[in-house]
C-alpha cells in the first residue's frame, strides 16, 4: 500500500476529501494539508456519501497516489459510518479517514474506529494536532515498504464442506500448541460472520474483529493489537469474526497480506479457520501459509467436493507441497476407505482423526477444549499433531505415493 517513496524523481500527489464539514473547518483543513510536500487534490461533499448516493469523483482524484478523508461524525453517525464505508470501497487500500467530533464518548471513538478510521480529530479544529497527524501519514507513505520479519508461521484451515469439522481441528491445534509447548500463539476466525471460534472456547469474541484489525493496518503495532484479541485462559490469543448476521465486510486482499505478515511477526504460529470460499481473502491466506490443511469426513459428498477444492487449487498454480489432506471422524465401519479417498483426490491422506462425536460436543456445549491431559484417542492424535509442527519428533514416512506428507504415519 502507499507505494510511495518521495524523492526528486517522483511526484506524489494526495486526494483531500472533507465530508459535511464546517466551511470555516474546512479551510483550516485545507490550509494545513497545503503546507505538506504533496500535489493536492481537494473536493468537499456537503452531504454524506454512499453507494446509494454516489459523489461525482474527478479521475485526477481517482489517480493520485493516496488519498485523506476527513469526516463529521456529529452531524449524523449512521451516515458517517457509511460514508466511511463507502470510501474504503472506493480507494481500497490508499486511504486514510479522519473522524471529526466534539464528543468526548469513548463509544464515538470505537464507532469510528470500528466503521474504518484510521484517525480522530477532536472539535474544535487544532492545525498542531491535525498537522502532526499529517506528518505521521508522510512518513508512512514516503518510506520505502518493508516486509514484516517472518519469524512465525502461519497454519490455515479449509473445511472442504460446512461441518466436517475444521473449526474444531483449528481451535485444538492452537490451544495444544499453547499447552504443551508454550508456543505464542494467535487463532484467527476468518468467517466473514457467524463463526464459531469463540463459541468452542468460551470466550466473548463480539468486541473486535479480524476486519478491524485489517482496516487498521496502517497504524498497526504491538501495543495496538493487544486492544482488539480477546484472552483465553491458556494464553491462546484470539480474533474473532462478527456474530451477529449481515455484518461481514469484504477486506481488501492488498490489506489482509500486510495484516498478516505482520501478524507473523509478533507470535510464534497464527492458526487461520476459514470458510470454504476460494475469494481474494482466503487466497491471500493461503499464499502466506506456511502448511494449509483441507479437511473433509469419510463420506461421499466430503470426498466430492475435497477433490473439487484440490482441483481448484491447482489450477491457481497452488504448491502441493504445503497443502495436507485431513481426513476428520474417520471409523471403519460405513466409511469410504483411506485408499479411495487418495485415488479420488490423487493427493495422499496426511493426517487421520478418530470419530469423537461424543467427546467433542460436550467440549463444544462447555466451552472446553479437550485438554491434552486428557488419555483419549482424540488427546493423543493432537499431542502428536502439536509435536509435530514444533518439530519435535520424528515422523516416519510409511505412504510410496508421489508428495509423501510427514504426518503419513497416522493413517
Amino acid at each position: 500500500m502507499f507505494n510511495s517513496t518521495q524523492d526528486s524523481t517522483r511526484i506524489f500527489s494526495t486526494a483531500l476529501l472533507t465530508v459535511c464539514v464546517e466551511p470555516e473547518t474546512m479551510d483550516e483543513i485545507v490550509q494545513t494539508v497545503e503546507s505538506m510536500p504533496w500535489v493536492l487534490v481537494t473536493a468537499d461533499f456537503e452531504a454524506y456519501i454512499s453507494a446509494a448516493r454516489r459523489p461525482n469523483l474527478s479521475q485526477q482524484i481517482k489517480m493520485t497516489n493516496a488519498c485523506i478523508a476527513v469526516v463529521d461524525f456529529d452531524k449524523d453517525p449512521e451516515q458517517a459510518v457509511e460514508t466511511t464505508k463507502y470510501l474504503q470501497m472506493m480507494f481500497p487500500g490508499k486511504i486514510a479517514i479522519v473522524a471529526l467530533s466534539e464528543s468526548q464518548d469513548p463509544s464515538v471513538l470505537l464507532l469510528a474506529m470500528r466503521a474504518g478510521c484510521s484517525e480522530f480529530l477532536k472539535k474544535p479544529f487544532n492545525h498542531t494536532v491535525f498537522l502532526e497527524t499529517l506528518k505521521r501519514l508522510d512518513q508512512l507513505w514516503s518510506a520505502p515498504e518493508v516486509k514484516a520479519e517472518k519469524t512465525g508461521s502461519m497454519l490455515s484451515f479449509f473445511g472442504a464442506k460446512g461441518g466436517v469439522g475444521s473449526t474444531t481441528l483449528a481451535v485444538h491445534l492452537a490451544m495444544y500448541l499453547v499447552q504443551c509447548h508454550q508456543k505464542r500463539t494467535l487463532l484467527i476466525d476468518n468467517h466473514p460472520q457467524l463463526g464459531h471460534v469463540c463459541v468452542y472456547l468460551g470466550l466473548d469474541g463480539s468486541r473486535y474483529h479480524l476486519n478491524e484489525v485489517v482496516r487498521n493496518v496502517n497504524r498497526l503495532d504491538s501495543d495496538l493489537l493487544r486492544g482488539f484479541t480477546a484472552k483465553h485462559s491458556s494464553g491462546l490469543e484470539v480474533l474473532s469474526s462478527p456474530d451477529v448476521c449481515g455484518d461481514g465486510q469484504v477486506m481488501d486482499a492488498d490489506s489482509v497480506t500486510r495484516t498478516l505478515a505482520f501478524l507473523r511477526s509478533e507470535y510464534d504460529y497464527v492458526i487461520v479457520d476459514c470458510a470454504t470460499s476460494l475469494d481474494e481473502t482466503n487466497l491471500a491466506v493461503i499464499e502466506g501459509s506456511s502448511q494449509v490443511y483441507l479437511v473433509a469426513t469419510p463420506e461421499i459428498g466430503a470426498i466430492r467436493d475435497l477433490s473439487r477444492y484440490v482441483d481448484k487449487l491447482m489450477q491457481i498454480e497452488f504448491t502441493t507441497e504445503k497443502m495436507h489432506v485431513v481426513i476428520n471422524r474417520f471409523s471403519s465401519r460405513y466409511a469410504v476407505n483411506i485408499e479411495q479417498i487418495e485415488k479420488a483426490i490423487h493427493l495422499p491422506v496426511a493426517i487421520k482423526l478418530p470419530n469423537s462425536y461424543t467427546e467433542l460436543v460436550r467440549s463444544v456445549n462447555l466451552g472446553e477444549p479437550i485438554a491434552p491431559q486428557r488419555k483419549s484417542e482424540f488427546a493423543m492424535q493432537f499431542t502428536k499433531w502439536a509435536n509435530n509442527v514444533v518439530g519435535s519428533m520424528e515422523l516416519s514416512i510409511e505412504h510410496e505415493a508421489p508428495r509423501k506428507s510427514l504426518f503419513a504415519k497416522w493413517v
